[in-house]
């Protein structure tokens, strides 16, 4: 069994109809046996329904999607499991344990406003919260972050000798007090994904663009080649009454809130009173300087 996921650096995107990326996952007898992260290529809501299935994919774990993304998932034979947020690793080991349930279509619109909320449960995720998003329809019209236009190669934004080939990759991730934030050794499986094209942190992506396979190296990351600095203009503080299904949400939870451009943004409750509510939209690791032990495993043309 192929179990697909909408991916971002690690997470579940929240808005199917806008991933670039989906992590896919090989499965038999509810264990997972390999991964690798893919490129959707550009393609807006009604074809990624085709690239999953041209990738023999049974199962589609996403957080948000609309109705007729829905139909046309179902009509190609692939069951959705919607609502799910966090890391993507844990949201598959939850659905094969049978504690992931689907939400359905979720994404409603709300026309006029920039934000949007509504809580699901989704399994051992309860503890967070999702917010529907505008889910309109409409097809990427080229500003597609990595590819170049719809439906083309991924752009390749860093050069080298592994540039737009899949690499494989092991490695584990630590802050400078030593603790460990990732690794995927403790997991048991490799990372695999197309090498150049922006897929991971610009720190990460630049050192194994030119990696030889079997080495390994040691790399040093400031803010600025991991996730940036935390920004003022991402905390945002919203009136409780004007964002439903927000009263219920509590400090640490996470959350999507919904742009002014329709798409669905990551965010943290940091403050709530009796009528205000202050999400922070920072990674929650920006501002911190990383460290990768990264392993090249292997490599293959695409």
């Amino acid at each position: 069994m192929r179990v697909a996921v909408t991916y971002l650096n690690g997470d579940v995107f929240p808005h199917f109809g806008k991933t670039e990326s989906f992590k896919i996952y090989e499965v038999e007898d509810k264990k997972i046996l390999s991964s690798e992260v893919i490129s959707s290529n550009g393609a807006g809501h009604g074809a990624l329904a085709n690239v999953l299935k041209e990738a023999n994919v049974d199962v589609l774990i996403c957080g948000g999607l609309g109705g007729g993304a829905l139909t046309a998932l179902t009509e190609a034979g692939i069951e959705v499991i919607a609502g799910a947020s966090g890391n993507t690793d844990e949201a598959v080991e939850s659905y094969l344990k049978g504690e992931l349930v689907s939400t359905g279509a979720n994404c409603d619109h709300h026309s006029g406003e920039d934000h949007a909320c509504g809580e699901h449960g989704c399994g051992h995720h309860e503890e967070e919260s999702e917010c529907g998003g505008e889910c309109g329809e409409e097809e990427c019209s080229g500003s597609c972050g990595s590819c170049s236009g719809c439906g083309g190669t991924p752009e390749v934004i860093y050069e080298g000798k592994n540039a737009g080939k899949t690499v494989s990759v092991h490695y584990r991730g630590t802050l400078n007090d030593g603790t460990q934030f990732d690794s995927s050794y403790d997991r048991g499986q490799t990372l695999d994904y197309l090498s150049g094209v922006g897929m991971m942190i610009p720190g990460f992506d630049k050192a194994v663009v030119n990696m030889e396979v079997g080495e390994k190296v040691t790399i040093h990351l400031s803010p600025e080649e991991a996730y940036g600095m935390p920004d003022e203009n991402n905390i945002i503080k919203l009136k409780i009454k004007d964002l439903p299904g927000s009263e219920e949400l509590e400090v640490g939870n996470q959350a999507y809130l919904q742009n002014a451009y329709g798409g669905a943004v990551a965010v943290r409750v940091v403050d709530k009173t009796e009528e205000e509510i202050t999400f922070d939209a920072n990674h929650e690791l920006a501002g911190k300087e990383l460290n990768f032990e990264i392993e090249l495993v292997s490599v293959k043309e695409d």
